[in-house]
């Protein structure tokens, strides 16, 4: 089972590139789409769920052309998309029935059934009959999750899944994802790259609505194996390192600014070398993107 995107591109107003000529395979497990806001990743998603059509390219899942068949994509999607709004005044339960209805489990006894087992999957059990209104922003992507599993799909979309989350709710939400995963296809849509690096065995990294680059996390990062080095410096010397070395990132330690650099060769004695990581090689594409 394979969703194969070829040359897909949107346009909004007549002038606003949202994509342009994306072109991926996305199999079973979790694909991360990284990018940032404004990249063209909202786009993409509510393309592949059918709630917009692109002005040019094919989707594909097995036999399904999704342009041509929207309702057959629909059938086999869950989607929590990056804005899911509830109705506030009505219990988890009583809200997963209603969907579980509209997704076609019509007979009670096996909608109760698989109600009960996506709130116990969830771990929203023991509140199911609390309000919406009541849940925490951890609470609520949880309950997101389980109205998009809901009919078992064979395609699983979360745009933003964990904007907004604490610490520990995010954790919980990989460890829930990352058995979703498992045995249907996933795609998480997200500007946070420890949400592709935890989660994520293959991924695309966008912009601008292009794909820039694409494939396992491991091999973006090994790409920069040898060019990365790494200096504390004081603040202000900031504008000095950025004019006479190609700085892809800057974070603080103590209150010292800690550069990392682009570069074949040692500049010199005073930098180490760094180990890559997924967000090395994320900030380098955006500093390429950037001054082009």
């Amino acid at each position: 089972m394979a969703l194969e995107i070829k040359s897909l591109s949107k346009t909004y107003n007549k002038d606003k590139k949202a994509l342009s000529d994306i072109t991926l395979t996305i199999k079973k497990g979790m694909f991360g789409l990284l990018g940032q806001n404004g990249a063209g990743k909202s786009t993409l998603m509510r393309t592949i769920a059918t709630l917009q059509d692109p002005d040019s390219g094919s989707i594909t899942l097995n036999d399904i052309d999704i342009r041509k068949q929207p309702e057959e994509m629909r059938k086999i999607l869950g989607y929590l998309p990056q804005d899911f709004g509830v109705y506030e005044n009505i219990t988890a339960f009583e809200m997963l029935h209603h969907i579980a209805k509209m997704k076609g489990l019509s007979e009670k006894k096996e909608r109760q059934q698989s109600v009960e087992e996506l709130l116990h999957r969830v771990n929203l059990y023991d509140v199911k009959d609390r309000k919406l209104s009541q849940y925490s922003g951890g609470m609520r992507q949880r309950f997101g999750i389980a109205q998009a599993l809901l009919g078992s799909p064979e395609i699983i979309i979360v745009d933003e899944p964990t904007a907004g989350l604490d610490p520990m709710e995010r954790n919980r939400f990989y460890n829930l994802l990352s058995d979703i995963g498992e045995n249907t296809i996933v795609i998480l849509s997200t500007h946070i790259v420890e949400d592709v690096s935890t989660l994520c065995n293959d991924m695309a990294i966008i912009g601008n609505g292009r794909v820039l680059k694409a494939g396992k996390p491991s091999e973006i990062e090994n790409e920069l194996s040898g060019k990365l080095w790494t200096k504390k410096i004081d603040k202000s010397s900031l504008k000095t390192a950025s004019e006479n070395h190609q700085v892809i990132s800057t974070y603080y330690e103590a209150g010292k600014p800690i550069i990392t650099i682009l570069s074949d060769e040692r500049p010199d004695s005073s930098f180490e070398m760094k180990k890559p990581t997924l967000e090395d090689a994320y900030f380098n594409l955006m500093f390429q993107q950037n001054i082009k």
